[in-house]
């Protein structure tokens, strides 16, 4: 299976979780720029990936490559975004220019957007 990159906006970065065995395990929560809807997205490092978090910060536009796992667990079926390398971008970078993004979606205010939802 083929790596996967996202690149986003640092939405929020909850502290490292330890587990008694000794596991431990970060996200990051991203926000995607081309979508017309934007959709928050929970990347989790795990062990000493966990470190690769440091030094990013809220606000921050970075590019994560990542990987799918998928589990079972009693019946139920489970998908873990597992991220293994974070770069932060330029901050002079155009995400305008991103291929797939409405131009016309910035031009929303957030109201105007929910007469525009499907749900």
């Amino acid at each position: 299976m083929p790596p996967y990159e996202f690149v986003g906006t640092v939405k929020a970065l909850p502290p490292t979780q330890t587990f008694p065995s000794g596991f431990s395990k970060r996200e990051v929560i991203v926000t995607s720029e081309e979508d017309r809807f934007p959709q928050d997205i929970a990347f989790e490092f795990v062990k000493e990936k966990a470190e690769l978090l440091n030094g990013i910060q809220e606000a921050d536009r970075v590019r994560i490559s990542f990987d799918l796992r998928g589990r079972e667990y009693n019946g139920r079926y489970f998908v873990n975004v597992s991220g293994w390398k974070i770069e932060k971008l330029d901050a002079g970078s155009d995400a305008s220019a991103s291929p797939g993004r409405d131009p016309g979606a910035d031009d929303l205010a957030p109201d105007d957007l929910s007469d525009n939802m499907p749900f």
